[in-house]
């Protein structure tokens, strides 16, 4: 029923994930820390200057591309996390049961640290996107209201 050579090769290839896995979930950390450090300067900054400038269209495109940059932290890193879960189980569970309970011991410590980074990056990710929503909603109707605002009131100064 269970061909040995097949499980071989896939465990093989599984066991190299699990390095490149890490690694992304490291750089997706180091991207998450920038993402907070770019939405406390959009909140405070950019997004009054995107509110003066009265540029719409181009505050719509910014808007889409970064929500869509906080979307894919929000997705990518819990299922690295969950690989970084999985993949070291594996042998784990094999070093159990021969006896060898420091594999184990790391098998599981690594399994629950990519499991916690994943989700902490996953959940940085779903607060900047909701508060990136949120923010850039608001200043487009800031800039709309503005717009027709100036429209039927030509002579009136701007806000």
């Amino acid at each position: 029923m269970f061909d040995g050579s097949s499980f071989g090769v896939m465990h093989a290839l599984v066991s190299y994930l699990l390095q490149p896995v890490i690694w992304l979930l490291m750089a997706l950390t180091a991207w998450s820390v920038v993402e907070i450090g770019s939405l406390l300067t959009e909140r405070f900054i950019g997004l009054k200057r995107w509110r003066n400038s009265g540029q719409i269209e181009q505050l719509e495109q910014l808007a889409a591309k970064r929500i869509e940059r906080t979307d894919f932290l929000t997705r990518i890193a819990p299922m690295l996390g969950l690989m970084g879960t999985l993949i070291p189980l594996g042998p784990g569970l094999s070093a159990l049961g021969e006896g060898e309970l420091s594999i184990l011991t790391t098998a599981m410590s690594v399994a629950f640290d990519t499991t916690v980074l994943g989700l902490l990056v996953g959940i940085i990710g779903f607060v900047s996107g909701r508060l990136r929503r949120r923010w850039y909603e608001q200043t487009l109707d800031q800039m709309e209201k503005s717009l027709e605002h100036s429209i039927h009131n030509p002579r009136a100064p701007q806000a």
